[in-house]
C-alpha cells in the first residue's frame, strides 16, 4: 500500500509544470468538486494570530450557518482546552473576524449571537458594516429577441470604499466584561458529618429533578456550599426544595445552576434567643441631690432646694 502511494505521488510530481523547487513545500493542487471552503491568505497566513486562532477561524468559516461555535462546543470538538480556545476566540474578535453580542429573543431569553466575517478589512469600515446596494430588477424586453446577457459585475476592490446607497448598519458594541463570580459559601468548619450529609443531598438531587445529574467532581466542588446551609440549621428538605424548584427547561449546565442557587439563596444564620427577646423598658432613675438649705436628700435632675425649703423661700418672698 505504501509503495502504491509513493508511485502515485511520483507521477503527480512529474506532471507539475516547471522545475521543482530545491527545498521547501511542493504543492500538488487538485481542484475540489465538493465539500470545500475558500479561505483568504489574510487569515491562513496572518502574522499576528496564533496557530490555534487561525485553525479555529478556518474551522468556523467551513461550518454552515446556525452551527454552534461557542467555547463549550469547540472544546467538545477539539483536543485544546477551554483556556486556549477562549484565548483564540478573543484573538479573532480583536482582529475583526469574530463578533459576539448578547441579544434578547422574543420569548425573553438572552442568547449570544456570533457573526464571522471572512474579510473583515473589506466589510468593516470605521466601525460600520457596509451594506451593498440591492441589484435593480430586470425589465422584460418589449422586442421578441432576448437581450444579450449582461456582463458580470467586476469584483469589488478590497482597498477601495464602495459607494453606499443605504445608511451603514452599526456593529453593536462588544459585551461589557462580566462581574467576577461570587464565591461559593464556605462553612466555618467542614466536619466529616457535614461533608457526608452534603454529599448525600447533592447526589440525591437527580431523584427529585432528573435534570440535575451531577458528576462526582461537581459534587465534591459543591459540598462546601451545602455544608454552609446545613451549618446555618437549614433542613435537608428545604435545601432540596431551593435547588430543584422552577428549573429552566432544559438546564444546560446543572452544576452551574446548583452553584448559583447555593450562593445567591444562602439564608442568614438563625438569630439567638437573646436577639428574639423583647426589649425590657427600665424605669428612669432620678439621681439624689442634697438640699442647699437644709442639707436633706431629695430626688432631682439638677441640684437646688428641696420642696420644703422652696415653700419657705416662696412664703418669705411674699
Amino acid at each position: 500500500m505504501a509503495t502504491q502511494h509513493h508511485n502515485a505521488l511520483t507521477r503527480a510530481l512529474a506532471e507539475l509544470p516547471g522545475p521543482l523547487p530545491p527545498s521547501g513545500v511542493i504543492h500538488v493542487a487538485i481542484p475540489h468538486t465538493s465539500r470545500f471552503t475558500i479561505v483568504g491568505n489574510h487569515l491562513a497566513q496572518h502574522t499576528e494570530l496564533s496557530l490555534v486562532a487561525i485553525g479555529i477561524g478556518v474551522h468556523i468559516q467551513s461550518l454552515p450557518a446556525g452551527s454552534l461555535v461557542g467555547i463549550k462546543a469547540l472544546v467538545a470538538r477539539f483536543t485544546e482546552g477551554e483556556t486556549r480556545i477562549a484565548a483564540a476566540l478573543r484573538e479573532l474578535e480583536a482582529h475583526g473576524y469574530l463578533h459576539r453580542t448578547r441579544v434578547r429573543l422574543a420569548n425573553g431569553r438572552m442568547v449570544t449571537r456570533t457573526v464571522f466575517c471572512n474579510q473583515p478589512g473589506a466589510v468593516l469600515r470605521g466601525g460600520a458594516v457596509v451594506v451593498p446596494p440591492a441589484p435593480a430588477p430586470e425589465v422584460a424586453p418589449s422586442v421578441p429577441e432576448p437581450p444579450p446577457a449582461p456582463a458580470p459585475p467586476p469584483a469589488p476592490d478590497p482597498t477601495s470604499v464602495p459607494e453606499e446607497s443605504h445608511p451603514p448598519v452599526r456593529v453593536p458594541p462588544r459585551t461589557a466584561p462580566k462581574p467576577p463570580r461570587r464565591p461559593l459559601p464556605q462553612p466555618r468548619a467542614l466536619t466529616p458529618e457535614l461533608r457526608r450529609t452534603a454529599s448525600a443531598i447533592l447526589a440525591d438531587l437527580r431523584n427529585h429533578a432528573e435534570e440535575l445529574v451531577l458528576s462526582e467532581a461537581d459534587v465534591e466542588e459543591l459540598v462546601p456550599g451545602v455544608a454552609a446551609w446545613l451549618e446555618r440549621e437549614v433542613r435537608p428538605e428545604a435545601i432540596r426544595h431551593a435547588l430543584t424548584t422552577d428549573l429552566p427547561k432544559p438546564p444546560k449546565y446543572p452544576a452551574k445552576i446548583v452553584r448559583h442557587r447555593l450562593t445567591v439563596l444562602l439564608p442568614p444564620p438563625l438569630p439567638g434567643a437573646e436577639d428574639l427577646a423583647p426589649a425590657v423598658r427600665r424605669p428612669l432613675a432620678i439621681p439624689l441631690q442634697n438640699c442647699d438649705g437644709c442639707d436633706r436628700a431629695f430626688r432631682s435632675r439638677e441640684p437646688g432646694h428641696c420642696r420644703g425649703c422652696r415653700s419657705d423661700l416662696m412664703e418669705a418672698a411674699a
